[in-house]
């Protein structure tokens, strides 16, 4: 943030008498602000928030970013792996491109498949630049020495090397292009629901094989994350949130309240108290502009009712 300092400095020296104080804050807020996105530990902060990595990667209970939390699914528990920057039981070792790599392409520095619990088949759209900030702040925090967790699955399902099959059937690696045709806020909306905050990864419905339906993205399913119910959240006016304005999306994804001001609960509740809620009213707003600019399906999913 020295840079940042200096240009205060020099705004404050260069308008003492031409311009008012509230002008010379103002400047240097832009100034800050400018900094910061520069700077990319904390380009890396703000983007971890939005790709949700602490609730997956935080136990019940466990230290920020350990790993050890479990994730049931109809084949097997997985466990989340530690990302702090231990040399020895987290991603200490990791090179840039081998930390893109995992994101991109869903492979470990030894070139082993992940398997797709871990969202790589929708962070695979992250820009590099993205994952290296992301990367930048994961090595800025304290290295926590916590062995990761072996999955708990049945012996073919747990065999890293049928990943490969499921890749070639499933998977493309891809990077997001902008849409010439959108607005850049509605580009903007897509890129952060499509790839970094992987929203379809819990709204979208699965076949057999846990692949994501592309032909019904975002419009709900019964069985999303631990067995929530997730609701359909395509603009359809009657199943999905097509009566819902921008400001209501907006609201939801800062404060948790839905426009009846009922609150939600379970992993989306998490996801708004861990990274939604700390977004820029900007990329709140672009994303609310995205999701009414998806293609509306019909699929009835209400959330599980609170207890």
């Amino acid at each position: 943030m020295q840079a940042a300092r200096f240009v205060f400095e020099e705004i404050v020296r260069v308008t003492r008498v031409s311009i008012s104080l509230p002008l010379v804050a103002a400047l240097a807020l832009a100034a800050f602000a400018a900094a910061a996105q520069d700077d990319p530990v904390e380009r890396g902060a703000y983007l971890l928030k939005a790709a949700g990595c602490v609730t997956c990667h935080t136990a019940k209970d466990g230290t920020p970013l350990a790993g050890g939390r479990p994730f049931k699914t109809p084949f097997g528990t997985f466990y989340s792996p530690n990302i702090t920057p231990d040399n020895e039981t987290g991603i200490g070792r990791w090179s840039d491109e081998q930390f893109y790599r995992a994101l991109h392409d869903g492979v470990r520095p030894d070139g082993a498949h992940y398997f797709p619990v871990f969202p790589y088949p929708t962070y695979t759209r992250m820009t590099r630049a993205d994952a290296v900030a992301i990367k930048a702040y994961l090595f800025s925090q304290p290295a926590v020495r916590q062995a990761n967790r072996p999955h708990s699955l049945p012996p073919v399902v747990g065999w890293r090397e049928m990943q490969s099959g499921w890749k070639f059937l499933y998977f493309s690696p891809a990077e997001f292009k902008a849409d010439p045709a959108l607005s850049a806020a509605v580009n903007r909306g897509a890129y952060l629901v499509t790839a970094l905050a992987h929203c379809g990864e819990c709204h979208t419905p699965r076949n057999a094989f846990g692949a994501l339906d592309p032909t019904r993205a975002l419009a709900g399913t019964t069985d999303g994350p631990g067995g929530e119910r997730v609701p359909n959240i395509t603009p359809d006016p009657e199943t999905g949130i097509g009566q819902w304005s921008e400001g209501d999306i907006v609201q939801i994804l800062k404060t948790g309240l839905k426009p009846d001001y009922d609150a939600v609960g379970g992993s989306m509740g998490e996801a708004v108290n861990n990274g939604l809620q700390h977004l820029t009213d900007d990329d709140l707003k672009a994303i609310a502009a995205y999701l009414k600019t998806v293609p509306a399906v019909k699929n009835a999913v209400k959330a599980t009712p609170k207890k």
